[in-house]
């Protein structure tokens, strides 16, 4: 990874960090060379661990992948698709833990 792809990813978790308000969602971060939470695995960087906690104190993983494909984006269009990923994912969460109510 390149310097101004480290600075984008640095950028790109300071963003996401900030954006992430949820009380039942934790936002792991990833990124080779920038934040590397712990526990996370250095044969997927970089990619965004979250935990998703429901009513029921169920926890729910999943790891967004960033692949290189995306790193020439900008700051806002990947703070954009990992967004969406985890509101994805909660919503898929949700409508198996609450289908039945």
């Amino acid at each position: 990874m390149d310097k101004d792809t480290k600075e984008k990813f640095r950028k790109l978790a300071e963003d996401l960090k900030a954006s992430v308000t949820n009380p039942d969602l934790e936002v792991d971060i990833c990124f080779e060379g920038v934040e590397v939470a712990e526990g996370c695995d250095p044969r997927k960087f970089p990619y965004v661990r979250v935990r998703y906690i429901t009513n029921e104190h169920d926890v729910h993983e999943k790891d967004i992948e960033i692949s290189p494909d995306n790193w020439k984006k900008s700051v806002e269009e990947l703070k954009d698709y990992v967004t969406f990923m985890i509101e994805q994912f909660m919503e898929e969460i949700d409508s198996v833990e609450y289908s039945g109510e």
